[in-house]
């Protein structure tokens, strides 16, 4: 497979997965890159000594291209952005927050930037501030999301009308199926969070794992609107956010009510009770967890059998 995604980034199939915090260590980076796609590291969830080991040991486990996924509201960004400079990272994506912020400093130290947006508003604004590619996020993603709400299906053919630059669809995709509908769409890639947070490789705690392999449609919800709309599994924390929410609870009494460290807790150490437990829609179509290279395998072979279906069903 050959096209403006593969090409900028020098992978095989345009499959990126998703820089996410407490799921994207070296070791699911790497077996990505190495099953052909582009792994991410997720510093969103890493002390920049912590990153820079990531980094040293994703390069020591890979030779294949690995890029570093960096929130823009990271508080020691300073620090990130020059360990990925000393270290000799070449591809960063950036999200939460302006891209003309960054995008200047990275494109004068050689990198790839692409940035992640959940708005057609937004991918002109990445336009503007000269990135080599933009990921377009709709809300069926785990995580933080976008406060417009706007679904995968009707983003990516708004954004696809905005802007010429290489594009690369999130949320909802995890499979080859969704990977073709993305692309008749208008995307050229697609960033894939869930499948890949739930695999073998992943860093989260296989409670949490198992958790989420056992989920239905309908399980998880989009909450937290007035802090930062994220999509969590319903359970113990996200009933108390509701309760707090249908109350008509300040900004305030919602960050003291979700605290520091949750996600952590419920992602990475397993606190099924307590945790912020944050996955994608998509969820409930995976019952095993599987490896990086046999989920990629997957995904490809999905895929081709869809565009020969595809084929079949248009040959008027």
């Amino acid at each position: 497979m050959e096209n403006r995604i593969c090409n900028l980034f020098k992978i095989k199939y345009p499959v990126i997965q998703g820089g996410m915090v407490w799921c994207s260590g070296w070791r699911l980076a790497s077996a990505v890159s190495n099953a052909g796609g582009l792994g991410l590291l997720g510093a969103g969830s890493m002390h920049p000594e912590v990153l820079q080991e990531h980094i040293r040991k994703c390069q020591a486990a890979t030779d294949k291209p690995f890029g570093v996924n960096v929130p823009l509201m990271y508080p020691e960004i300073e620090k990130i952005m020059q360990i990925l400079v000393d270290e000799g990272v070449k591809i960063v994506f950036t999200s939460a927050g302006n891209p003309k912020t960054w995008t200047k400093f990275l494109k004068e130290h050689g990198f790839t930037v692409v940035h992640v947006v959940s708005s057609s508003k937004f991918a002109g604004k990445c336009e503007e501030a000269g990135v080599d590619a933009i990921v377009a996020e709709g809300f069926e993603a785990g995580g933080h999301n976008g406060r417009e709400e706007t679904t995968t299906m009707c983003l990516i053919p708004h954004v696809r009308r905005k802007t010429s630059l290489p594009l690369i669809a999130a949320g909802g995709i995890g499979t080859g199926a969704g990977m073709l509908a993305a692309f008749a769409l208008g995307a050229e890639g697609v960033q894939i969070g869930t499948r890949f947070a739930l695999t073998t490789e992943s860093s989260a705690h296989e409670a949490f794992k198992q958790l989420c392999l056992s989920l239905n449609e309908g399980d998880t919800k989009l909450l937290l609107k007035k802090v930062s709309p994220t999509r969590l599994v319903k359970g113990t924390f996200t009933t108390a956010v509701e309760e707090a929410e249908s109350r008509g609870a300040t900004v305030e009494e919602l960050r003291e009510l979700l605290g520091k460290g949750r996600a952590k807790k419920g992602i990475f150490e397993g606190n099924l009770e307590e945790g912020e437990l944050e996955i994608g829609q998509i969820a409930s179509l995976f019952r095993e967890e599987l490896s990086v290279a046999d989920v990629m395998k997957e995904i490809i072979s999905d895929f081709n059998q869809g565009m020969e279906q595809i084929r079949n069903l248009t040959s008027f």
